[in-house]
């Protein structure tokens, strides 16, 4: 199964994709995780770089048997097709889920406050986030509202609507 989380920086996407992956113990791609490393490497990221390596990592585990958390911010129609081609190149289940903070307030002061866990990353500021191109929705998705809920919440909700 392939579970594609979608959503803005600050929104709860990595830690609830996480905690599923780990309640899974599934294959978890994060694609902040692979941008670094490219910049590591000297690679210049200003496009869809990390995505591709995520689709290819995503298809090899999928491939051994693995269950597979994407965890990116999916932002337009055509990353979210992309992920669904790799699933149904494999003939493999998927599910998109949305991760969202609706309180405004919640949601910037996560991500004024958080701090990077990858080693050189950074983090995007409030206005990088709420200027951020992020098109609307035109596919059946799950939708997690994660504003005012703990992880522990959040997770129990979205493992019942995934009938886990």
């Amino acid at each position: 199964m392939l579970y594609i989380f979608s959503g803005l920086p600050g929104s709860g996407k990595t830690t609830l994709s996480s905690a599923l992956a780990q309640k899974l113990r599934a294959a978890y791609l994060r694609v902040d995780v692979v941008e670094q490393a490219l910049r590591d490497a000297g690679v210049r990221v200003d496009g869809p770089e990390g995505y591709i390596v995520c689709y290819a990592l995503a298809a090899q585990h999928l491939r051994l048997g693995l269950d597979v958390i994407a965890d990116t911010v999916n932002p337009i129609p055509v990353t979210r097709q992309a992920w669904h081609q790799v699933a149904d190149s494999l003939h493999i289940p998927f599910v998109d889920i949305e991760v969202i903070c609706s309180d405004k307030a919640e949601h910037r002061q996560r991500v004024e406050t958080r701090v990077s866990d990858i080693a050189g990353h950074v983090q995007p500021t409030w206005d990088e986030v709420v200027n951020r191109h992020y098109e609307d929705w035109d596919l059946e998705r799950i939708v997690i509202d994660t504003a005012w809920r703990t992880v522990e919440e959040s997770l129990a909700e979205l493992t019942r609507l995934l009938n886990l």
